[in-house]
C-alpha cells in the first residue's frame, strides 16, 4: 500500500456535447497532476447538488480546480445579471462552491487555477468583475480567439507578487510573466483570503487563504499549460504535489496502511 499515489480530485464542467451531456476536464490539466504533481487524477462530476462531497472528498488527498470557458453565476456572490450569451455552468458551481469549503477546513491541498480561483473567491464570500476588458483603467485580459493556441497562451503580462509571501517563495523571486485568458477577475477579496500577486492594472492575480491548515492557493493565469517548460510552473506543481503526498502519508499512518 505504501507505493500507491495520492489522489487529486478535479472537478468537470457539465457541456453539452452535440445532443448528449458530459463530464469534461482538460488533458492539460490531468497531465500536470500526473506528470506535474506526481498524483493520481479523479475527475469528480458535476452532478449539482445531488453530488455526495463528504464520499468524494473521502476519496481525495488534494483538490485541483480548473479553470473553463464558463463563468461562475452572477447570483452565487450577490452580482448583476450577466449580458446575453454568457456561458454558465451551474452544476459545476453547485459541486465547487460546496466543496471548497469542506476542503479548507479538512486541511486537504487546494489549487484553484482560473475560474478555480474565482470560486475560491465567491466560496469565502467575495465578488467578481464580470467583464474586466469594459472597465475603464484595466487591460484587456482575454486571449483573442482567432490567435493560434501557442500565442493565446503566450506570456501577456507580468506579475508582482507580495514580498515574503508563498508565491514569491515558490517562485524564487519577486515577479514573473504569465499568460492571461479570462474575461472575469475579483472585485471585493473573500473574507480570510490575502492578495499574494497582483497585474500591472491591479487586477488580483494570485491569492492565499490566511489560515488554512494545508497548501490552499489560488491563481488567475493558467501554469498547466506546457508546465514542463516553465520554471515557475514546475516549482507550483511540484509543491503542491509535496502537500499532497504529505496528506495522503499522514492519512495512511493514521489508518495504519
Amino acid at each position: 500500500m505504501s507505493a500507491l499515489k495520492p489522489v487529486i480530485g478535479v472537478p468537470t464542467d457539465h457541456r453539452l456535447l452535440g445532443s448528449h451531456w458530459f463530464h469534461c476536464v482538460g488533458d492539460k490539466y490531468l497531465a500536470a497532476v500526473t506528470d506535474g504533481a506526481g498524483a493520481a487524477a479523479l475527475p469528480i462530476p458535476a452532478c449539482g447538488g445531488s453530488s455526495d462531497i463528504e464520499t468524494l472528498l473521502s476519496l481525495c488527498d488534494g483538490i485541483l480546480l480548473t479553470g473553463s470557458p464558463s463563468n461562475v453565476e452572477p447570483h452565487r456572490y450577490a452580482g448583476a445579471p450577466s449580458v446575453a450569451g454568457t456561458w454558465h455552468d451551474p452544476r459545476r458551481d453547485d459541486v465547487t462552491l460546496s466543496l471548497i469549503p469542506r476542503v479548507v477546513e479538512s486541511g486537504i491541498p487546494l489549487l484553484a487555477i482560473c475560474r478555480g480561483m474565482q470560486e475560491l473567491n465567491v466560496a469565502f464570500g467575495g465578488t467578481l468583475h464580470q467583464r474586466i476588458h469594459e472597465l475603464d483603467g484595466y487591460l484587456d485580459h482575454r486571449e483573442r480567439p482567432d490567435a493560434p493556441v501557442e500565442e493565446q497562451y503566450g506570456a501577456a503580462h507580468d506579475v508582482e507578487f507580495v514580498a515574503n509571501g508563498r508565491f514569491a517563495q515558490i517562485a524564487g523571486q519577486s515577479r514573473i510573466r504569465v499568460n492571461s485568458l479570462h474575461s472575469q477577475g475579483i472585485d471585493r477579496l473573500g473574507d480570510g483570503l490575502v492578495v499574494e500577486g497582483r497585474a500591472p492594472d491591479g487586477i488580483i492575480e494570485a491569492i492565499a487563504v490566511v489560515d488554512a491548515p494545508a497548501f490552499a492557493l489560488g491563481i488567475q493565469w493558467h501554469p498547466e499549460w506546457r508546465f514542463s517548460e516553465n520554471e515557475f510552473s514546475k516549482a507550483l506543481f511540484a509543491a503542491f504535489g509535496a502537500a499532497v503526498d504529505a496528506r495522503a502519508k499522514a492519512r495512511r499512518a493514521a489508518l495504519k496502511l
